[in-house]
């Protein structure tokens, strides 16, 4: 299925993948350089083909949508974790597409099975994606409005559970945009916080908590994941990368509710949940090299006596000299870079 753009009025545009409902590209106007990660697969006819046509995960890249907790979903095998596959009708399924001038919705139903549980979910995701203006556009600054180059989406994502399930099941959204790597996460917290690490070997000075602000670095051969607690985030999340002889920097605002049940966990600590905040860096042979800036919503299920979960996020992205991304850091997650 053909990808669908938008294009807004100012000349930003949006490239949205049906297959597997992901936002799949962001350009500032007059630019066809992508704030986002795309598989280099997909620079060749051939190769997107041997993609698209393995077995292995199509991970076309851009800002996708999986559900938590992952111990549940992705552990086929559960209580042997040796075993893990992303549920292919989660990932990479069919979307229906309707687009419109202003948006495009995403539409998919699709059973899936918590192993941990064994049961059978019966659900639906809807994905509204649409262009939003710069919020810093009411600065009026020059340094700003003539030193950057700007893409911003909103991304409503709406989960439904379509049939009765038990009380101990926990399903929930959980949002992941995969940007270039070797970059650096910049995460506000509102008190000192000390990430947890799910797996994975971090360089010493390559994970640092200074006050309120977690920096990662993301550029270390391997896999290394980290999370920060519901309690600690501020709902705002930042990525910032060398692009050519510029910086970028990608802010991602989301809603955190610490009352809410955040349930994702790893299988060293099943018990060990209420994470809104992951930052997963990859760079191996076989999957690639790119940072994956993480969050999560509440989940529904569970005792909550929800069906039905309606998360909204923004994603802003800029691109420009130094002097000017410090002054957007410093206005929109509050730190100096």
């Amino acid at each position: 299925m053909n990808p669908v753009q938008l294009t807004g009025a100012a000349g930003q545009s949006l490239l949205v993948l049906p297959y597997g409902g992901r936002v799949l590209g962001l350009f500032p106007p007059a630019s066809s350089r992508n704030f986002l990660w795309t598989n280099p697969a997909l620079a060749g006819v051939q190769s997107a083909n041997e993609l698209y046509d393995g077995e292995k995960w199509h991970n076309s890249g851009g800002d996708r949508t999986w559900l938590a907790p992952e111990l549940d979903y992705f552990f086929p095998a559960f209580p042997d974790t040796s075993t893990y596959v992303q549920p292919r009708q989660l990932d990479a399924g069919p979307y229906r597409v309707a687009a419109s001038g202003s948006e495009v919705v995403l539409n998919t139903a699709f059973s899936l099975r918590s192993y941990r549980a064994s049961v059978e979910l019966s659900l639906g995701i809807t994905k509204t994606a649409s262009l939003i203006p710069d919020p810093l556009r009411v600065r009026r600054d020059a340094k700003l409005t003539g030193g950057l180059q700007f893409a911003g989406y909103q991304l409503h994502t709406s989960l439904r559970v379509l049939s009765p399930i038990p009380p101990q099941i926990w399903v929930g959204i959980w949002n992941l945009l995969q940007l270039p790597g070797g970059g650096e996460l910049i995460a506000p917290t509102y008190f000192q916080a000390t990430p947890t690490i799910f797996f994975g070997d971090i360089p010493a000075g390559y994970l640092q908590s200074e006050g309120r602000l977690v920096r990662f670095r993301m550029e270390a051969p391997g896999e290394q994941k980290i999370c920060l607690s519901a309690l600690a985030t501020t709902g705002r999340l930042g990525y910032l990368y060398s692009d050519d002889d510029q910086l970028a920097l990608v802010v991602r605002s989301f809603t955190v509710n610490p009352s809410g049940a955040y349930r994702d966990v790893w299988f060293t600590k099943p018990d060990d949940h209420g994470y809104a905040v992951q930052a997963c860096n990859i760079n191996t042979s076989t999957l690639g090299v790119f940072a994956e800036m993480e969050y999560h919503a509440p989940a529904i299920g569970g005792d909550t006596q929800c069906d039905r979960a309606d998360d909204y996020s923004y994603v802003w992205a800029y691109r420009g000299e130094k002097a000017a991304i410090v002054m957007a850091a410093r206005l929109l997650l509050g730190v100096e870079i």
